[in-house]
Order: structure tokens, then C-alpha cells, then sequence
């Protein structure tokens, strides 16, 4: 994303399998979280809940069996006769074919982003190539659709579950002429290849740009120790996140900050550039074939704003409002300028990490790299854990001796802390390396879901790009990286507590637009006292606990610079619906120039191309980004109980556990959540956590 918002919303969906809408449709340290423990439980099981580390040449033979398997599953359906169809041996078993399916090949198609090997890498990208091209084929199969149409469902569950798979088909053409049908799904194939193309050329691109000592004047030590160095003395720094936060918070010099600025969003500008307007071309197509007039109208219809319309006027509500928040921003960072330089006269893009940093300095008395002392990964997951799983009645466990795509990686078991029954497995592959997935996110490996009887143990995993340890120091995390992992722990949890009999309806395969919320829900855990001085321990010293002062100043901190953080995301969601509202081709970049002078009413730099590395696009949130801010709204409803009950209040946790974590889409989404709230949710939470007036 642009601006002081880059990387800050990383999480993206993982194509077939992160946050499918639609099952496939398109997505030693111990810790344990059991109340009043502190991490003392200890395993060496060599327990592997699903495998997750193949050789070169492994994952295409797999592949191919996965897929004769489902061919052979599905095939039987529609060799029933007429006669002898039943709802159970149709749709049920339509359900459980491509749920066996997209569990076998999720782990082969996530070492197309997680894998170390190049040639495992590769091969994962082809594997969901091949998934992508298998998915839309099922869909346009009218004997399949034939086979289920009419079965009566018995149960609201199943109801829901019959309309889902039976609305899936008819978006894909069924009920249009075969011919056409057929077109949709070869577009939808072609678009696919687009889509992993672009994001193959983020994970493996490794542009670096260059800078001396003195231009990187004002960075510490530490930072410039993780920086490769030149024969000349230089610095060599590749153009991933952390670097580039580092950069532009800490480096005194303008022209450094504009340089670096400059580099990282034009990364992969010209061939990205390219695939993206190739796929909303190809989605244009698509929308238009299945009979709507845009990408936007298509994708929404079926999601809790129901219309691109609906969605644009949430939007543009908080376009005014916004604005005078962020010019009240604008002119706090103006005077930090002119108090280091009287004569500026602006604030430009890559100015506004560093100025945001000196104020929090100087005003706020918060210092990042003082803060980050105190939260080694280890005692923030170890806080997460403990606060969720007092929250949700739970535990975590890890796991030693298990096999892993790469050595760093970990795998907690996940068990009810009344009974020790077990829930779930979770990993975490916490930290940058090259050819890896560039941002942060958190994927379903294995749904949850009812198998013969025994519920079938779900599987997810966290994934981000910290800064690894070094010798002298362990990973050592801001306040924004705490963040994102109570983020990504929430969309974990979601896959973790579903109890949905049915893959299709399983974890966050809800309305899109509902996906960010149960995520959303559990950021503001980051910002509280008593949690984050729990989870606190310096690196060198762990009893020695974060002082009151630095913590009041760093949850403080987290108002500054509200109004430039959410008119970047807003200027990014209208840009998102803009592409994709469109009936004609569109020019990216113009239409990205034009929103963002738009929104922020001034200059936007002229010579980059951030929608080359806009990721979301191209992973799933094309005509959806809108939903962070929609999906807040909710967040903030429920927060806004748990701030007055208590934020580790066990009785209102474990509501939200079984009232919404648990229930997956098998009920419709807006009754969920007033099921939990006990009313209608309304906009004026998010209002007053922006800090605007209306």
C-alpha cells in the first residue's frame, strides 16, 4: 500500500487457500495459553497433522493424483441414475470431493509462496496453476450441476450449503449456452495464470538499491549491520518491507527517503503493471459474459454490501470527514518539518514515516527501537496465546521434531484447556528470506469439517516477515509487528474453532466482506496496558518489564497520524472499486494518480507504480479491499463490548468463540454477529476510532 500504510495491511489472500469465499473459488520455547499457566509444557512428539516438506519432482506426481482422485469422486455423482439421486449422495458428496481435494493440494500449492528450494517453489506455482485451471473446469460441468439441481436440502445448514455450491455453478456460466459456460472458464484460467505470475514476480524479485554510510545517516547500528555491504564500503539493501521502514523512519536525509520511497514502489512497475491490467480486462470479461455490467457488480452481489453502489457510498461518507482529520495531520507534521527546516513548505510521501517518528519522540515521548527491547518474538507469541487462550478457553502447545518446508519454522497443537481435546495445528513461519511470500497473511491448510463421523482436525498458518535473530538479539518486534500478529491470529482462530460440518462453509469462507472481521476484532488487544506489560520482557533481561511510561506512550501513539493511516486505505479501496467498476480498459496508473489527489487534495509523485506490488489485486481482493474498512465497523462493535466488560473477559470470550469463530457461513453472517452484539451494528464505532466528527 502508499504512504505511511505500506505493508501495514499485508495480509492477502494466498490463491486456493486463504480466505476463500468459496471453498474453491477464490483465498526449545514452549508455549502455553491455558489460563493462569505460564509456558512450562514441553513435547517432543513427532506428531505431523499434515505433511508439509516435499523433495524436487514430489508435488507434481501428488498433484496429478489429487486430481484423478476428485475426477474419479465427482464422476460418480453423475453416474447415478436420475432416479436413485438423493441430497446425500449429490451435494453432500459434491462437498466432501472438494473438500478431500483442496485438502490434499493446499499444501502443495502454499510452497508455491513458502518454499526455500527454487524448484519446490516452482513447482507449487504450478500446482495451483493447475488447481485454478481444475476448479474453474468442475464448474462449468453441467452433468455435475444437473446431478444436484433440485436435490430438497432438510436443514438450514444444508440449505445454506446448497445454495453456496448451486450459486458458485451459476456464476460460472450454468444455466448460460455450454459454449459459453466453456469461454468463462477458460478466462477465468487465463486470469488465474495472470494472478500467480504477479505475485511470482514479488516473492522472487530481489531489486536492491545502493546508498553510503552517509546517506543512511540517523539509521542504528543494528539496522545497518542487516544491511549487505559493498566492496566500496557501501550498503546493498534489498527493497523488502523491513528495510524499507527502516529506511524511511530513521534516515535524516530527504533525498535518501525519496530514493528509497522511489525504488520500492516501483518494484516489478513494468511487467506487474502489465498483468494487472491484463486481469481486470479478463474480469471485465468474465462479469460481462455471466451478465453484469462490471467486475464489481459480479463479485459483490454476493457479499453483505450486495452492490458495488453500496460499497462506493460508505466509501465516499467518510471521504469529507477523513479529510479534515488528515489535513489536522498534515499540519502536525508540517511543523515538525519546518522545526528541523524553516523554509519547507510541504510534506511529501516520503516524508511521513520519519516526521511521524520524531513526533512520537518528541511529544508523545515514545521511541520505536526503545519499545522493540522489550518484545522478543518469543514472549509476544507467547502473550498472544496466553491472552486469546484465556479468552477462548484454549491452549497451545508446540510441538519438536515435526518436518517443516523450512528449519525455522514452528507448529503449535491448539486444545480445549477444560477437556485437552485437541482442536487444531498451527504454524508459524515468522521470518523474511528470499523467494518467500512478501507480506503478512495467515492461510487454511486443512478445513474443518465432519468426516464419518470424527471432525476432521483443521490446520492453518501464520505467515510474515520479521527480522530474523541475529547473534546478539533475538527477532525484536515493533508495536505495528505485535499488531499484525494478534491480526493473523485472528484469522487463524477462525480456521482453528470452526465447527461447520461442511468444507464449503468452514472458517472464513464466509461473505467476503465479513472475512477481516473476526482479525480485525482481536488488533485491538495489541493496544492494551495490562496485556501488552504482560507479554513484555527485555531481550537481555526477560523479568525486567516495559516502563509505565514507554507503555502509556506506545498505546497512545497508536491515534497519531489516524487521518493520513486511513485516507491511504481509503484512496487504496476506492482505487480498487474504480479498476474494477469500469466497463472499458483501464489505465492504472492514471486512475491511481487521480484518486489519491483526489483523497489527499494535493501532488501525488509522478514517476512510481505501487499497483505493480499491490498484491491484494492480484490475490483475491480485487473489488474487495473495500472490506477492511467495512469489516471494521463490526470489529469495533464487538470491541467496543469487551472494552466495557474487560478485554480478557472469559464469559463474553468464549460468546465470541461459539457465536461467530465457530460458525464458519453455515448461518447468515449479519445474524451472527447481531446474534453476538444483541443489536444492529452501526458506523459510528468506526467514526470515533478514526477520531472524526459526522
Amino acid at each position: 500500500m502508499s504512504g505511511n500504510y505500506e505493508g501495514f495491511y499485508s495480509l492477502r489472500i494466498l490463491l486456493t487457500i486463504i480466505f476463500a469465499v468459496f471453498l474453491f473459488m477464490t483465498g526449545g520455547f514452549c508455549i502455553s495459553a491455558m489460563a493462569g499457566e505460564s509456558a512450562s509444557l514441553t513435547s517432543s512428539d513427532s506428531q505431523i497433522p499434515v505433511r508439509m516438506q516435499y523433495l524436487p519432482g514430489e508435488i507434481p506426481v501428488l498433484y496429478k493424483n489429487a486430481e484423478m482422485t476428485a475426477n474419479a469422486s465427482l464422476n460418480a455423482i453423475t453416474a447415478i441414475p436420475p432416479g436413485e439421486r438423493t441430497f446425500e449422495n449429490t451435494v453432500l458428496a459434491f462437498d466432501r470431493a472438494m473438500s478431500d481435494y483442496n485438502d490434499y493440494v493446499n499444501p502443495l500449492t502454499l510452497m508455491g509462496d513458502l518454499s526455500p528450494d527454487p524448484e519446490v517453489l516452482d513447482e507449487g506455482l504450478c500446482a495451483a496453476d493447475s488447481y485454478s485451471a481444475f476448479c474453474n473446469h468442475v464448474l462449468t460441468r453441467s452433468d455435475l450441476y444437473n446431478a444436484m439441481s433440485g436435490q430438497i436440502p432438510d436443514t438450514p445448514v444444508k440449505i445454506r450449503l446448497y445454495n453456496k455450491i448451486m450459486d458458485e455453478f451459476e456464476r460460472s456460466g450454468l444455466g448460460l449456452s455450454e459454449e459459453k459456460s466453456s469461454h468463462i472458464g477458460e478466462l477465468k484460467t487465463e486470469l488465474h495464470s495472470l494472478e500467480l505470475l504477479y505475485n511470482s514476480n514479488l516473492n522472487s524479485d530481489n531489486s536492491t538499491i545502493e546508498f553510503s554510510e552517509e546517506d543512511l545517516k540517523g539509521l542504528s547500528e543494528s539496522d545497518l549491520d542487516s544491511f549487505e555491504r559493498t566492496d566500496d564500503e557501501s550498503y546493498r539493501i534489498k527493497l523488502n518491507y523491513p528495510n524499507y521502514e527502516a529506511v524511511m523512519t530513521y534516515a535524516d536525509s530527504s533525498e535518501t527517503r525519496e530514493r528509497m520511497y522511489t525504488a520500492y514502489n516501483n518494484v516489478c512497475a513494468s511487467e506487474n503493471t502489465k498483468l494487472l491490467e491484463g486481469a481486470i480486462e479478463l474480469r471485465t470479461k468474465i462479469a460481462q459474459e455471466t451478465g453484469y455490467p462490471t467486475w464489481a457488480e459480479y463479485v459483490i452481489s454476493d457479499r453483505m454490501a450486495k452492490n458495488a453502489s453500496s460499497a462506493l457510498l460508505f466509501l465516499n461518507a467518510l471521504k469529507e470527514p477523513l479529510s479534515v482529520k488528515k489535513d489536522s495531520d498534515y499540519k502536525a507534521l508540517l511543523a515538525v518539518k519546518k522545526s528541523i527546516d524553516p523554509d519547507s513548505e510541504e510534506v511529501f510521501r516520503w516524508d511521513i514515516m520519519y516526521l511521524k517518528n520524531i513526533l512520537l519522540i518528541e511529544d508523545y515521548n515514545f521511541d520505536e527501537e526503545e519499545l522493540k527491547e522489550y518484545f522478543p518474538l518469543d514472549n509476544v507469541l507467547n502473550g498472544i496465546f496466553n491472552t486469546t487462550g484465556k479468552l477462548f478457553g484454549i491452549k497451545f502447545v508446540e510441538i519438536y521434531n515435526t518436518s517443516v518446508w523450512s528449519p525455522e519454522v514452528r507448529l503449535f497443537e491448539v486444545s480445549n484447556s477444560s477437556d485437552g481435546k485437541v482442536l487444531g495445528y498451527l504454524y508459524i513461519d515468522a521470518y523474511t528470506r528470499d523467494g518467500k511470500y512478501t507480506g503478512t497473511a495467515a492461510a487454511e491448510v486443512i478445513a474443518g469439517r465432519e468426516i464419518n463421523g470424527t471432525y476432521n482436525t483443521p490446520v492453518a498458518v501464520i505467515i510474515a516477515n520479521l527480522a530474523p535473530p541475529r547473534e546478539d538479539k533475538p527477532s525484536l518486534l515493533t508495536l505495528t509487528d505485535i499488531w499484525r500478529l494478534f491480526h493473523e491470529t485472528g484469522h487463524s482462530l477462525h480456521v482453528i474453532l470452526s465447527e461447520s460440518p461442511y468444507g464449503t462453509l468452514s472458517s472464513f469462507k464466509v461473505d467476503f466482506d465479513f472475512v477481516e472481521m473476526p482479525s480485525q476484532t482481536l488488533e485491538e488487544w495489541a493496544y492494551d496496558e495490562d496485556i501488552l506489560k504482560s507479554m513484555s520482557g527485555r531481550y537481555d533481561n526477560s523479568s525486567e518489564k516495559i516502563p509505565d511510561s514507554l507503555l502509556k506512550s506506545a498505546i497512545a501513539s497508536k491515534d497519531v497520524n489516524k487521518g493520513f493511516d486511513y485516507s491511504s486505505q481509503l484512496a487504496d479501496s476506492l482505487i480498487d472499486l474504480y479498476y474494477h467498476n469500469s466497463k472499458t480498459p483501464v489505465n492504472t496508473t492514471e486512475v491511481w494518480y487521480d484518486t489519491f489527489e483526489d483523497v489527499f487534495e494535493a501532488d501525488y509523485p509522478d514517476n512510481i507504480r505501487p499497483q505493480a506490488s499491490f498484491g491484494h489485486l492480484m490475490g483475491g481482493y480485487d473489488a474487495g479491499y473495500y472490506s477492511y474498512l467495512w469489516s471494521k465497523v463490526y470489529a469495533l462493535d464487538i470491541d467496543e463490548k469487551f472494552w466495557e466488560y474487560g478485554m480478557t473477559n472469559e464469559t463474553l470470550g468464549l460468546k465470541l468463540r461459539y457465536d461467530i469463530y465457530s460458525k464458519g457461513n453455515t448461518e447468515d453472517n449479519m445474524a451472527i454477529l447481531e446474534n453476538f452484539l444483541g443489536e444492529k451494528p452501526g458506523v459510528d464505532s468506526l467514526y470515533e476510532f478514526m477520531g472524526i466528527e459526522v
